[in-house]
C-alpha cells in the first residue's frame, strides 16, 4: 500500500510518500515547504497569518496525495505546535476544519522514541546516543543494544536559537558563545545525560544532512555516511573569518537552512563535546519512518 506522512515541524513542513510491502517502509517522493511556522509565534500563540500559512501548505499537500493516489494519509506535528502555551487547542482546531485533516501533536518523548524507531530501520542500534536537531526542540536518545535506555526533547531547536541568539544572518563571535552556553544549559536539566561518554552518535534530520552535505563539499569528499567532530570543528572556526565564503558555501548546499545551519551546527558540536563523540553516522530514516511503522502496525 501507498502512505503519505506529513511532517508538521517548526521549520519546514515535509510530505514524504511510501510503499510498505512485507514490512518494508520503501522511500518513493519527498517535499518540503520552508513554512516557519515559529516566525508566526508570539506570547505562545500561533498567529491566524500562521495558522492560514499552515492550511494552504497541508491542503497543497492533500491534493498531491489526492493526485498520486495514495491509499493513507497521516499528519502529526512536533515542536511547531506542541510548543504553543496559549492558543494551541483552538489552533489545531483550526488546522483541521479548515484541512478536514486530524494532526497528531507529539509529545517530545513521544518524538525521541519514533526518531530511534525510525533510525533502527537504516542503522544499527548498538551502544550510543542518537540526536535529531529540528528547528524548535532537540531529541536526544541513548540506546544499547537495540533498545532505548533514556530519552529527552530538549527546546533547543537551530531556528529557536536563530530566532532568539542571532541579529544579522549569521551569528557572530558573542552570539556563538550564548548559543553554546544555551545548549548546556539545557543538557544539565536531563539528569540521565550527566557523566555518559558515548563514542557513537547517530545523527538524524535535515539539520544534521545539512552539517554534513556542508562539510562533503568544503572538504570535497565524497559522499560518506558519517561526519567527524574534527571537521565539525573546523568548519566552526572557519564561520569566524570567512562570512561571504561561508554563505557560497550554504547556498550551494542546503540554501533553504541560509539562517539556521550554524546555529543547528552549534547546538550539533556542544552536544558532540558533551558526550565525547569522535564521528556523527548519519541516517536518512527518523520521525516520519517511525511514525508511519507504528501507524500501519496499529492497522494491521
Amino acid at each position: 500500500m501507498t502512505y503519505g506522512v506529513i511532517d508538521v515541524g517548526s521549520n519546514t513542513i515535509r510530505l514524504c510518500i511510501y510503499d510498505v510491502e512485507d514490512g518494508r517502509i520503501i522511500p518513493l517522493f519527498s517535499t518540503k515547504n520552508t513554512a516557519g511556522l515559529i516566525d508566526y509565534i508570539n506570547d505562545g500563540e500561533l498567529s491566524k497569518k500562521g495558522i492560514r500559512k499552515a492550511c494552504a501548505v497541508l491542503e497543497g499537500y492533500k491534493e498531491t496525495g489526492k493526485k498520486v493516489g495514495i491509499d493513507h494519509l497521516f499528519v502529526f506535528a512536533t515542536a511547531s505546535l506542541r510548543n504553543i502555551s496559549n492558543n494551541r487547542r483552538e489552533a489545531v482546531k483550526k488546522i483541521q476544519e479548515t484541512t478536514g485533516l486530524t494532526i497528531d501533536v507529539l509529545s517530545g518523548d513521544e518524538e525521541a522514541r519514533l526518531d530511534f524507531q525510525g533510525a533502527s530501520f537504516e542503522k544499527k542500534m548498538e551502544l550510543g546516543i542518537m540526536v535529531d536537531i529540528g528547528g524548535g526542540s532537540t531529541e536526544i536518545v541513548s540506546f544499547e543494544d537495540g533498545n532505548i535506555k533514556d530519552a529527552v526533547s530538549l527546546e533547543i531547536g537551530s531556528l529557536y536559537m536563530y530566532k532568539n541568539y542571532v541579529s544579522g544572518l549569521f551569528p557572530d563571535k558573542g552570539e556563538k558563545k550564548a548559543i553554546q552556553r544555551a545548549v548546556r544549559l539545557e543538557l544539565k536539566k536531563a539528569d540521565f545525560l550527566k557523566g555518559q561518554s558515548y563514542k557513537k552518535m547517530i545523527g538524524i534530520g535535515g539539520t544534521i544532512r545539512g552539517v554534513k552535505k556542508l562539510g562533503e563539499y568544503r572538504f570535497e569528499t565524497e559522499k560518506e555516511q558519517a561526519i567527524r567532530r574534527n571537521d565539525l570543528s573546523k568548519l566552526i572556526d572557519e564561520c569566524k573569518d570567512e562570512e561571504r565564503q561561508l554563505l557560497k558555501r550554504i547556498l550551494r548546499v542546503s540554501p533553504d537552512r541560509i539562517h539556521t545551519l550554524i546555529p543547528g551546527m552549534l547546538i550539533l558540536d556542544v552536544i558532540c563535546r558533551h558526550f565525547g563523540c569522535d564521528e556523527i553516522e548519519v541516517s536518512g530514516f527518523g520521525v516520519r519512518e517511525g511514525y508511519l511503522h507504528k501507524k500501519v502496525a496499529r492497522n494491521g
